[in-house]
């Protein structure tokens, strides 16, 4: 219950809404302002331990999908129609909000704002000019708010922007520690690494990506929100048609359909992507360029659902989604300097500004924080290096006793 919300946007790619009609029909009064009631006889959220129930599942045709049973077309399709029926209600919501005020500038929060591919669609729709994001949209940025209010209700203040981009620092807002901090906690918990200067670690982390190798990536401030922004990330060459499979299968232990998030120097997004505005917080979805897409085969324009998962489509195939879309993250030298600057070197290396970023974890397990938190996870997967701050470990390197088994240490998501 309330979880696995983001594995039903990803899942809907691979079909088609066949049951959006029957949604909107038996299970919701949608009004044309985005204002709708459900029929809670459908649903057990608000009493039970589940999202649905059996006239959910009689009104479908089948029972609700098991954990790890085998994923089919109807599963997909149902996860395209849940999507398709999101989107409209965001957008019938957004298009009255434009008509309704006049206003040229939209926030969203709330969970349903976490849904990057309805909020890519809202600002291709064009009713507004500019749309913000909060990167800790769903629950947990409520407090957020409601610090703000009281700031400006109880204390009489006036919110002051004073960041060069927001007033979040570009959600690096959590813990960080010292490079001393990290060879302490390193050294205690029977790591080998080596300590390098800003650009030895700068060049060392760009060969191990260009040789495709798959990098922990642990640095400054953790970011505050479900997104690692390029502070506790995992990161890849995007180029690589493998990568994505790799990743899930042997470093986050999920599902092969989850997709990965391109990371892109802000200054080069609209070279590579139809987008051209910030996108700091990896919560909006964007088509790439014509130029930038493999042209299809016959054959492969005919395969169909979860078939279409490993036909690379672009030059960037570990980042691309199988509609050419893809969630990006802008990286900006002025909130990030030291992951612009990775950036720009592998730019320079490979002629790509573009790279893989996911959270720095495991299937089930909250993004690590500590540098031991980095230490465990990096041994219980096949990551194949990680900077530590200006530390550098090698996996081959490493002692065979410390490596773990993450596989069932955490609860599946």
């Amino acid at each position: 219950m309330n979880s696995g919300e983001y594995k039903v946007m990803g899942l809907a790619l691979y079909g088609e809404p066949k049951y959006a009609l029957l949604i909107l029909d038996k299970m919701m009064d949608l009004k044309p302002d985005g204002t709708f009631r459900l029929d809670q006889s459908y649903f057990d959220y608000c009493t039970g331990l589940r999202m649905t129930n059996g006239t959910f599942d009689k009104l479908l045709g089948a029972p609700a999908r098991q954990p790890e049973e085998l994923l089919t077309q109807r599963h997909m399709d149902l996860a395209a129609s849940i999507q398709a029926v999101t989107e409209e209600v965001v957008l019938r919501l957004t298009r009255g909000l434009a008509a309704e005020t006049g206003m040229e500038n939209l926030y969203m929060a709330g969970g349903v704002a976490l849904n990057c591919v309805t909020n890519g669609k809202v600002l291709r729709d064009g009713k507004f000019k500019n749309i913000w994001i909060q990167p800790a949209a769903g629950d947990a940025g409520g407090a957020v708010g409601a610090a703000l209010a009281s700031y400006r209700l109880y204390r009489g203040q006036q919110r002051v922007s004073d960041g060069p981009l927001d007033s979040m620092s570009g959600a690096y807002l959590g813990a960080a520690f010292t490079d001393d901090t990290c060879e302490r906690d390193l050294k205690a918990a029977g790591a080998r690494f080596a300590r390098l200067d800003d650009n030895g670690l700068i060049a060392r982390a760009v060969n191990d990506l260009a040789a495709g190798k798959a990098l922990g990536w642990f640095q400054g401030r953790m970011e505050f929100g479900p997104r690692a922004l390029g502070n506790r990330s995992i990161i890849a060459d995007p180029r690589s048609r493998e990568m994505q499979s790799v990743l899930n299968l042997k470093v986050k232990f999920r599902e092969p359909f989850r997709p990965f998030a391109p990371t892109v120097l802000r200054e080069d997004v609209s070279d590579w992507f139809e987008l051209d505005t910030d996108s700091p917080h990896m919560l909006l979805v964007a088509d790439l360029l014509k130029r930038r897409r493999r042209v299809m085969t016959a054959e492969e324009n005919a395969l169909f659902g979860i078939e279409k998962l490993n036909v690379p489509r672009s030059e960037i195939p570990a980042v691309t989604h199988v509609d050419y879309s893809a969630r990006v993250q802008t990286v900006h030298q002025e909130t990030n300097p030291r992951f612009h600057a990775l950036l720009a070197h592998f730019k320079a290396t490979t002629g790509s500004p573009v790279l893989v970023n996911t959270s720095f974890n495991v299937r089930g397990e909250p993004i690590v924080c500590t540098p031991g938190d980095a230490f465990r996870c990096f041994m219980g997967t096949e990551l194949d290096a990680l900077a530590v701050g200006n530390l550098y470990l090698i996996k081959d390197e490493q002692d065979p006793s410390l490596k773990r088994d993450y596989k069932g240490g955490f609860d599946l998501d």
